[in-house]
């Protein structure tokens, strides 16, 4: 029944990037379900996330609208990190033209954000032009090789 549920949650995007599923951000923590009532735990990427309360709006819709009774909780008993987008939502990232974060770097220290991969080219002749874009999530970068600017989601 899980697999079920999480295949309806699949179909509610990142508002922000809505070629990505929340399922496949890793904001859904935990799904439980008792019968018809389907208890679903969602963290945030950063505290404060301003799209939030969307986030919860849209997983209670699309579970009434496959006729369940949604019980959504946003918690931070499990800490979000980069390494809980899937593989799919890292591809979806890279498609969109936002470099995905690297796998397994805990975000402690700017110079890790130095250089990113440019998702047009693939090349990593990159410079980091500000760890601050128009979210809390992404940095800001310009490639070299294409010379093109983009955005990495960041590692945390």
């Amino acid at each position: 029944m899980e697999k079920k549920i999480l295949h309806i949650l699949e179909t509610v995007k990142d508002p922000e990037i809505p070629v990505l599923s929340l399922v496949d951000l890793g904001v859904i923590t935990e799904v439980n379900v008792q019968d018809n009532t389907v208890l679903v735990k969602m963290t945030p990427t950063f505290v404060g996330c301003p799209a939030m309360d969307y986030m919860k709006a849209e997983v209670e819709n699309a579970l009434k609208i496959n006729g369940y009774q949604p019980q959504v909780e946003i918690t931070f008993e499990k800490p979000w990190s980069s390494d809980l987008i899937s593989e799919k939502g890292k591809a979806a990232l890279k498609k969109y033209g936002l470099a995905p974060p690297p796998d397994s770097k805990l975000f402690t220290d700017l110079e890790i954000l130095e250089t990113a991969t440019c998702p047009r080219c693939n090349q990593n002749n990159t410079e980091l032009k500000s760890p601050f874009g128009p979210t809390l999530c992404r940095a800001l970068y310009y490639c070299h090789t294409c010379k093109e600017a983009f955005e990495q989601f960041k590692p945390v």
